[in-house]
């Protein structure tokens, strides 16, 4: 995978004014981005999140994910730090594109779970990589990390490339009448790690 490093600029946002550094895989042609607050020192673990693009959860608001919730708390996170950054990842539906992840979503219309709907339409249950975060961590001077995530394969990218994860920090956001089923999938099949707390919080609608 050629990762190509393409260009700068300020983001400003509800949480802060963020940096954005764009790139380019020059295989696929995907383009990723990661966003930087503050300054980061050398061997010092930066708060952070790897997240995967979810156009339905982060920008048209659904209720069916908890994605938007989790990049809109990372986001806010890091603010609150005044330090960390978010790998933004375009690969959409766990990497079976949007026009599959709304065949998805039809199949689970129907009654199947998260996990089923993909293997019905012959994909995997979830077939993100993460061979670019290296590259791309390497730019923004990232060699370990207090990773914002539920999900042990994110944890295990990290290592498999050779960044130090020096805490799991849980991101347990955004449950809701319509999401619960998919949360408990996650856990049960895809082994996110969310605490029972999470499935019993009856105040979240």
């Amino acid at each position: 995978m050629s990762i190509k490093y393409i260009a700068t600029s300020k983001l400003p946002t509800p949480w802060g004014v963020f940096e954005m550094h764009g790139f380019e895989d020059e295989e696929s042609g995907k383009e990723h981005v990661a966003l930087t607050l503050g300054q980061f020192e050398p061997e010092q673990a930066i708060l952070g999140r790897i997240h995967s693009e979810c156009l339905t959860g982060d920008a048209l608001f659904s209720l069916r994910c908890d994605c938007g919730f989790q990049l809109q708390t990372a986001m806010q996170n890091i603010a609150e730090q005044g330090q960390g950054f978010i790998l933004y990842l375009r690969q959409e539906g766990r990497g079976i594109g949007l026009l599959n992840k709304i065949r998805a979503y039809e199949l689970q219309d129907a009654g199947a779970n998260t996990v089923e709907a993909n293997e019905r339409l012959g994909f995997e249950a979830d077939m993100r990589k993460y061979d670019m975060i290296l590259p791309m961590l390497s730019k923004i001077g990232v060699s370990k990390v207090r990773l914002m995530t539920n999900n042990p394969r994110k944890v295990v990218a990290m290592q498999n490339v050779g960044i130090e994860v020096e805490e799991r920090v849980p991101l347990q956001v955004g449950k809701n009448r319509y999401n619960e089923q998919y949360l408990k999938t996650k856990s049960t099949q895809l082994g996110h790690m969310m605490s029972e707390h999470h499935f019993n919080d009856e105040t979240a609608d």
